[in-house]
């Protein structure tokens, strides 16, 4: 066995890097919606710079702190066997 790699080892899976020898293009979005070309060490295609809640205005910054933590869903009540007629069940029961 070769030692050597060849081209089919990148055909066959992707690479495992930890660092990438070379800068690629990449589009950045800014907050305000404008975009600016950059060159960047991982192979993106857009980053999106992350939204600063304290100039939003306050409805809107509630609004998005209760779509990134939605309230915990209610308890459910828990069903009885009162109110069920068990005499509709009988033909199912095994005998």
């Amino acid at each position: 066995s070769c030692a050597r790699g060849n081209s089919n080892r990148a055909a066959v899976g992707h690479l495992h890097r930890q660092l990438y020898g070379r800068r690629y293009p990449v589009l950045l979005v800014n907050t305000d919606g404008s975009t600016v070309r950059l060159r960047y060490s991982e192979p993106k295609r857009i980053l999106m710079m992350p939204l600063d809640s304290n100039t939003l205005p306050e409805a809107e910054r509630k609004a998005r702190l209760r779509r990134h933590f939605p309230s915990k869903p209610k308890a459910k009540e828990e069903e009885t066997f009162e109110g069920i007629d068990l005499d509709t069940y009988k033909k199912f029961w095994k005998k």
